[in-house]
């Protein structure tokens, strides 16, 4: 199965560099599988129901979320709805939505997509660790479902390496999200796991993690809040991570990072082109 997944989705310019780009890598690269990080996708906080279509429209067949979850308060409600819309599975009981999905890929086999919050240096809701493990027993990897790509949205690259040690063997890929700057760690797990730390964001580059300079800075300076955080509006970079699996495993044969458009560098997966 070729899957891509695409970074933290800042603003209109991050949306607008999804919908440039992500059908023509679906058709040239023959995807299976897309998952689109969108928690930052309204303005840079949030996400919206018209969004989370736009960006199915793109080509997403899933779409993750993260500590932004409910900036926007619509959230709560159409997510009960939108069946592709994944947010963290560590929220408390109780909360709308859920924490993974087994949705059908554009070659008709079946992804489980999860969606996990890191503790460190975060809002510590509850254990991942002990999340991702309910959910990949229920779901497992070869058996129930033909891959699994896990979204664990975190502060500190410790616990996303944690993260990735801990589903190694169980999982398609570990991708971190958050921090908004693509690492460049992406590698194959002793188990089979294809592992990135982060897979950076789909934004303007000429920011500060996707937001415009001025407040950020002033912030940095002064201590003083004079305003709120804007998505910078530049040409933006789709960052992300491409993985192709073994279709009798569902485990990770080759992985690259994604970068097209904007500031970054040009990444593209070279064993897609022919």
């Amino acid at each position: 199965m070729r899957i891509l997944f695409v970074g933290d989705v800042v603003g209109r310019a991050g949306r607008s560099a999804v919908a440039e780009h992500l059908p023509g890598m679906i058709r040239g690269w023959s995807l299976d599988l897309v998952v689109v990080n969108g928690e930052n996708s309204a303005g840079g906080f949030g996400i919206t129901e018209a969004i989370y279509q736009e960006l199915l429209d793109a080509g997403a067949d899933a779409v993750t979320l993260g500590n932004h979850s409910w900036d926007q308060r619509e959230a709560l409600v159409f997510i009960e709805r939108a069946e592709r819309l994944v947010r963290p599975a560590n929220y408390p009981r109780g909360t709308p939505g859920r924490g993974a999905a087994l949705v059908e890929a554009k070659n008709g086999r079946r992804a489980l997509v999860v969606n996990a919050l890191g503790r460190v240096f975060m809002t510590p809701f509850d254990d991942p660790f002990a999340a991702l493990e309910r959910e990949l027993s229920a779901c497992p990897l070869g058996e129930a479902a033909d891959a699994i790509v896990v979204d664990f949205h975190c502060e500190a690259s410790s616990e996303k390496q944690g993260i990735g040690y801990f589903c190694d063997g169980r999982a398609s890929l570990v991708v971190g999200t958050h921090t908004h700057v693509p690492t460049a760690d992406h590698q194959i797990l002793a188990g089979g796991t294809a592992y990135m730390t982060d897979a950076g964001m789909t934004g303007d580059y000429d920011s500060i993690i996707g937001m415009q300079k001025e407040e950020p800075l002033r912030r940095f300076t002064s201590g003083i809040p004079s305003g709120r955080f804007e998505p910078a509006a530049g040409t933006a970079t789709l960052s992300g991570v491409a993985v192709e699996t073994d279709d009798a495993t569902g485990l990770a044969l080759r992985i690259a990072p994604v970068r097209v458009g904007g500031r970054l560098e040009p990444a593209t997966p070279r064993f897609w082109l022919s």
